[in-house]
């Protein structure tokens, strides 16, 4: 059977959209109508008009989309593509983080559940993150910063500023051993070394650029420079170097792949969308907490 094929087929025969995240096997970003990463994703998922979204990503992404479009079918491939960063907090913790702190601004990292996004007051994704947490910072408002802590830092860090942030993180970019980027900085000594804010300060401070995914693909087809040691999932690459043939590309590690990301396949995104299965719900009160905290990211990005 050609997947490909049958996945236009039933694309067109379903009015159906395939949203998929940079980090996805090429092929899957191949076969998508629209690729990003999360920030890009969760806005195109707001204007579509397809009856059916088919998310190849993780759980927490095909959560978001499902809340942005209640109305419409969201179909996940994987049902077992988890997010470690997400299973870090649980809304029970928040809860309690919430009633000592009744004062503090949550702004939740968009790798998190749909529980945790309805306990906060704005999501964020690794794009538009400081601009957000300065914006709560500017107004004068005590924050939380979660889960992901290294982001947190590095936002710290950016604006000479201090708050709280969770002892959580992506287990992909946190152990990035800086002495792989000066290893591999004297191997190349003319590339760019360009980082996800995911990644630990160590890492972040040996980075010519420090950007979302998107920014760093961005960075990529702007920036003269021809050689780039690439500090995020190995996914990237291919967009990468689709963008821009005339350049090199060298993934900092190859510890740089995320499991959950590589779940899914051809077949799969062929059967979900043929049978219509995995289907994602969210309960109608967490949805529409989560979703203000959602609109206000919109809002402000």
């Amino acid at each position: 059977m050609n997947y490909v094929d049958e996945i236009k087929r039933l694309k067109q025969e379903k009015n159906a959209v395939i949203l998929a995240h940079y980090y996805q096997e090429k092929e899957i970003q191949d076969i998508a109508d629209y690729l990003g990463d999360s920030l890009k994703l969760a806005q195109i998922a707001t204007q579509t008009d397809a009856d059916i979204i088919v998310f190849c990503g993780v759980h927490f992404m095909a959560e978001t989309a499902k809340i942005l479009n209640p109305s419409k079918k969201v179909l996940l491939p994987v049902m077992k593509a988890g997010c470690k960063m997400a299973d870090m907090i649980s809304p029970s913790a928040l809860k309690r983080y919430k009633e000592e702190h009744p004062d503090t601004k949550i702004i939740t990292y968009v790798n998190s559940t749909a529980s945790v996004k309805a306990l906060s007051d704005c999501i964020c994704t690794s794009t538009n993150a400081l601009k957000i947490i300065h914006h709560y910072l500017d107004q004068g408002d005590s924050i939380l910063y979660c889960p992901d802590q290294n982001l947190g830092k590095y936002a710290m860090k950016q604006g000479g500023v201090s708050f709280d942030v969770w002892d959580g993180c992506c287990p992909i970019h946190h152990f990035l051993d800086p002495k792989k980027i000066i290893t591999m900085k004297k191997k190349y000594p003319n590339a760019c070394v360009i980082a996800h804010p995911e990644c630990k300060l160590d890492i972040l401070e040996l980075a010519d650029y420090v950007g979302s995914t998107k920014q760093m693909l961005d960075y990529t087809i702007q920036s003269e420079c021809k050689e780039f040691i690439v500090c995020t999932e190995k996914g990237v690459l291919h967009a990468m170097e689709k963008a821009c043939p005339d350049k090199k590309f060298y993934l900092a590690s190859q510890t740089l792949s995320c499991s959950n990301m590589k779940y899914t396949t051809l077949k799969e995104v062929y059967e979900v969308l043929k049978n219509e299965t995995n289907e994602i719900f969210v309960e109608e009160e967490i949805a529409k907490s989560a979703k203000k905290a959602l609109d206000e990211m919109l809002k402000l990005s």
